[in-house]
């Protein structure tokens, strides 16, 4: 769980050891979050207060001219060496730090509009120029931005080339949330059993591949990076999700326009920034910090409650109110343990508290996902009511959202009304919510290594989403279903994530927001539940870790499939869990595991290691793996390809081909030899490295179709045209499978294949 910042974790678990044993106790009882909400508000004290300001203040958002400076100083030393991308993305970084209407913040943009420029963004450069001329650039530098606007001019007058891809994909017939994009296929439905709670079945049987539902993201919040480190970038090529997306929309741009008033919101596009001023941005841009200090979990449980509203929140409390009055029990109404049908848009049983309906899209879809108040223990508990109330206190040195104006006293305006404290309940009830509702939207994301013929990538974080529906799939080690994310102001087809680094426009008729698709990855069939994997999975991680993790982090104890197979007593997958990949080094038989270290698996052999040896040697290899791919990042080619033949010796008399590091070491291997032009040498270590990764993941996995994608850029690049169409069908069923038809790999792989059938 993304937890607030450890100094203000530390002050609050002071706060509750220094706490008098009948106040703990008697905060212990209480299981209503309205009353928690108003216990932490009417225990915060002014030291609290006054704690949290000086904690936020390291989170600075203020704009820094001297800040600004320096970061425009980084984008010229890279422009210089032409690195364009990440001289636009320092001076977007001066952009946000520079004071509005300023010669600093003209610079940056006048500086940016060159590095686009040379990136082919014609349209985005004369944004820029527009920009800098708006906000005050010297008149005697201005030719040259005359210069370079007629330019673009120029090249836009050109017939353009359509880069959009053409495809044949339909998504399926579906029940569709009013005012949403959240789609649930035909022959899927929603049910409800005391035992599983709501859940998703499909009724009719569906072909892996295809789409069974899609989920409208209710609110979402951009992952930020440490903002404790306050100093410019020094290497000058890393950035962090904050710097490369939209924070309102998510896309990803080089262009950049930032929140007027804090450092820290940068938007695609003035149409976002006024939308996310609108909705929520003009509420948190003053305590900016504070939610940086509370960690996005917070942030995303007041976004909820904000885009909610009093009244929205009043309708929903009030009905939850009305059912609690009657008479009735609970689940056990239910006559019998066979899942019911639940319809979108029904009617609630009286005897409902919400969680036992379908709601879709909904505020009322998301109010009734469980807090699991009792599963939270008192300190964690403890930690979120004195969080929100402090925020809440925060959120009162400004006016209050007009989502949550009374109407009660029409004639005042700017008034906290005492009803508003609801706002920090609601925003209490969602982050706890969150624990186990919390959705990473994820994104792959290439490494930028400059010379690299075939690149790493490596699935990264962008943002953490609250999805009503999605959230209705239970867990499973070993799903039956693969997800993707689409992001940015939507049309049809969705954007998908990491699509363009160019500005996109966005036309009145299209919405900003974040959809989740989910595929059916394996063959289902009616009756049969839809399951999700929340994180742990079985081919990512041992089973005994797995049930831990998603105990301590989801209050269940988890008896999936794959669970159930792992822990069978002499079942093959248990044996093979136990000694991943180990082999002897004597006799290159498999090792069994023993209580204090491993045995050759061969009774005429007998040898054995320890545990710990087995670890040093493991880490060490591993150290050999970073050391190599510093050495990559750096061009130093030779001296990595050294260490990685070395490290590959060693990892052979002690690894199987089959084991995950052996995987990696190939991996790099192929990428060093690809870089030197060595294609056969290149191919051969990349198919050892697919070795690995299928047995790692499993022959229709995501994993194996991005390194067949790679396979087929090798072939490709060396011109071996069979060989290359051989391969590309296998990674178009998988990415396919698992991302749809608007992945990017997929597009290259279409491209990749016109070619080559162009050659033949």
């Amino acid at each position: 769980m993304d937890l607030p910042c450890p100094e203000w974790v530390r002050h609050v678990e002071q706060k509750w050891t220094e706490m008098r044993s009948e106040e703990t106790e008697g905060f212990c009882l209480l299981t209503d979050i309205d009353v928690i909400f108003s216990h932490g508000l009417s225990i915060l004290g002014p030291e609290d207060l006054n704690t949290f300001s000086r904690i936020s203040e390291k989170y600075s958002v203020k704009k820094s001219p001297e800040r600004a400076s320096e970061f425009r100083k980084q984008g010229n030393l890279s422009f210089k060496v032409k690195d364009y991308t990440v001289a636009a993305l320092h001076y977007s970084k001066g952009v946000c730090n520079a004071d509005k209407n300023t010669e600093e913040l003209s610079l940056c943009y006048a500086n940016r509009s060159a590095a686009l420029f040379y990136h082919g963004l014609y349209r985005e450069c004369l944004q820029d120029i527009q920009r800098s001329l708006e906000a005050g650039y010297p008149s005697h530098l201005q030719d040259k931005l005359r210069t370079r606007q007629a330019a673009c001019l120029n090249q836009l007058r050109k017939p353009e080339k359509s880069n959009m891809p053409t495809t044949n994909h339909q998504t399926p017939p579906c029940q569709k949330s009013r005012n949403s994009t959240t789609c649930i296929s035909h022959g899927v439905s929603v049910y409800f059993s005391p035992e599983k709670g709501r859940h998703i079945l499909a009724t009719e049987n569906k072909p892996a591949g295809e789409v069974v539902l899609e989920d409208e993201a209710f609110c979402y919040v951009l992952i930020p990076s440490n903002k404790l480190n306050t100093e410019t970038k020094k290497e000058g090529k890393t950035f962090d999700t904050e710097d490369r997306h939209c924070h309102h929309c998510l896309s990803q741009s080089l262009s950049f326009v930032p929140c007027p008033n804090c450092s820290y919101a940068q938007y695609c596009g003035e149409s976002c920034q006024k939308d996310a001023w609108e909705r929520w941005h003009q509420w948190e841009c003053p305590i900016g910090a504070d939610l940086l200090a509370i960690g996005v979990l917070g942030h995303l449980a007041l976004r909820v409650a904000l885009k909610a509203g009093l009244n929205e929140v009043q309708r929903v409390k009030k009905n939850a109110s009305d059912f609690s009055q009657e008479d009735h029990v609970t689940c056990s109404s239910y006559k019998s343990d066979s899942p019911v049908k639940l319809s979108l848009g029904g009617h609630c049983r009286e005897d409902s508290d919400h969680t036992n309906c379908y709601h879709g899209n909904s505020y009322m879809g998301i109010y009734s996902l469980l807090p699991h108040v009792a599963q939270h223990s008192p300190s964690s508990r403890f930690l979120l009511a004195i969080t929100m109330a402090v925020l809440y206190r925060r959120l009162q040195g400004g006016p209050p959202p007009y989502m949550w104006a009374s109407c009660k006293d029409e004639g005042v305006s700017g008034i906290w009304q005492p009803e508003m404290s609801m706002l920090g309940a609601t925003a209490l009830r969602h982050m706890m919510q969150l624990r186990c509702n919390a959705q990473a939207l994820t994104a792959v994301r290439v490494k930028e290594e400059s010379g690299m013929a075939v690149q790493s990538s490596s699935e990264i974080q962008i943002a953490t989403a609250i999805f009503p529906v999605l959230s209705l799939l239970n867990h499973s080690c070993g799903p039956n279903t693969s997800i993707s994310f689409t992001a940015g102001f939507q049309n049809d087809p969705l954007s998908q994530f990491g699509c363009s680094e160019g500005h996109i426009d966005h036309p009145e008729s299209s919405h900003c927001g974040v959809t989740v698709t989910v595929r059916a990855s394996k063959h289902l069939t009616a009756g049969q539940e839809i399951l999700h994997c929340y994180g742990p999975h079985c081919s990512r991680m041992e089973v005994k870790k797995r049930q831990h993790h998603l105990l301590e982090q989801y209050f269940f104890h988890c008896n999936c499939q794959a669970c159930l197979t792992d822990l069978s007593e002499g079942s093959q997958n248990a044996k093979e869990n136990a000694t991943p990949g180990l082999k002897c080094v004597k006799c290159e038989k498999p090792l069994q595991s023993r209580m204090d270290g491993y045995m050759c698996s061969l009774p005429s052999c007998g040898h054995q290691i320890t545990s710990a040896d087995v670890q040093n040697r493991l880490q060490g290899l591993q150290c050999l793996l970073d050391e190599a791919f510093h050495l990559m990042e750096r061009e130093r080619l030779d001296k990595a390809l050294k260490i990685l033949k070395s490290a590959t010796s060693q990892a052979n008399s002690i690894l199987t081909e089959t084991h995950p590091l052996q995987g990696e070491l190939a991996d790099a291997t192929a990428r060093v030899y690809a870089t030197t032009g060595e294609w056969s040498l290149a191919v051969s270590h990349l198919k050892r490295s697919i070795v690995a990764v299928q047995a790692q993941f499993g022959e229709d996995s995501i994993e194996l179709g991005r390194q067949l994608f790679k396979l087929a850029q090798l072939h490709f690049n060396a011109g071996d045209c069979g060989a290359a169409l051989s391969v590309i069908p296998r990674a178009h069923t998988l990415l396919s499978l698992h991302c749809g038809p608007h992945c990017e790999e997929l597009q290259e792989l279409h491209e990749m294949e016109r070619c080559l059938q162009g050659l033949l």
